[in-house]
């Protein structure tokens, strides 16, 4: 990458910090002290000595034999600390299975960080064809899918489907982002009226027609409800966003 081309790094000290854990993805899982410079357009010697730090605090994990970096164990508990805080698992994993085991199709939840979107929990469909997620994937939001669209309803950003989804309370796509596959997805708020993320209903277009979305929708706001769920925000945000 030429310098032209390299990106501008970040000032802060933190900012710098945070630029090179976020270099990492489900596609890029290992990278080299070059990889590293050419993704932050940090100096090496500025990089090795966040990586020291780093690596002291288990944050980033070192591969000797190959002289690349890796996410460490310590973000993993970090994680799962995020999740316990918010205690859903307990009162939405059920709830995703149910909609799993009525709908035959993967559901997941997610909730956005930034311009992405992170799977949260998920309940993936037994059946032989099928759209697979896997827990923590973090997807672009401009890659569009029906969750993206409910999110940026929710939480700021710009849609075509707002007012669709502020009117009818849900967000159907078709082929949007993955070939041949279909999604439905609602908004899920706690009891005190607090946005928690995006619920979403994934199936092959072929069979997961508008009849059957409609369904999926049906279903997902029942079982919600028996959890204490809301699938409809405060009245001031829904007014807010169709003004």
């Amino acid at each position: 990458m030429s310098s032209e081309n390299s990106p501008k790094p970040p000032a802060g000290v933190l900012e710098r910090g945070i630029c090179v854990l976020e270099c990492f993805s489900e596609d890029n899982l290992r990278l080299s002290l070059r990889d590293l410079a050419e993704r932050t357009g940090l100096d090496k010697a500025t990089l090795l000595r966040l990586l020291g730090v780093f690596i002291k605090a288990r944050m980033i994990h070192r591969y000797d034999d190959s002289s690349t970096y890796a996410l460490g164990p310590a973000l993993l508990h970090m994680g799962m600390l995020y999740r316990d805080t918010f205690d859903l698992g307990s009162r939405l994993q059920p709830v995703l299975r149910s909609i799993m085991e009525q709908t035959g199709e993967t559901v997941a939840l997610y909730v956005r960080s930034g311009e992405d979107r992170i799977c949260l929990y998920r309940e993936n469909t037994s059946r032989e064809v099928r759209h697979h997620v896997e827990v923590g994937k973090r997807i672009s939001l401009k890659d569009g899918g029906s969750s993206a669209h409910v999110l940026r309803a929710y939480t700021g950003g710009s849609t075509p489907l707002a007012r669709s989804i502020h009117e009818n309370g849900y967000a159907m796509t078709r082929s949007e982002r993955v070939a041949e596959m279909a999604s439905v997805a609602v908004p899920v708020f706690d009891a005190d009226d607090t946005f928690i993320g995006a619920l979403v209903v994934l199936g092959l277009a072929s069979r997961h027609d508008d009849a059957a979305q409609l369904k999926a929708v049906e279903i997902a706001r029942h079982e919600l409800a028996q959890q204490g769920f809301r699938t409809t925000g405060p009245v001031a945000g829904k007014a807010k966003a169709e003004s």
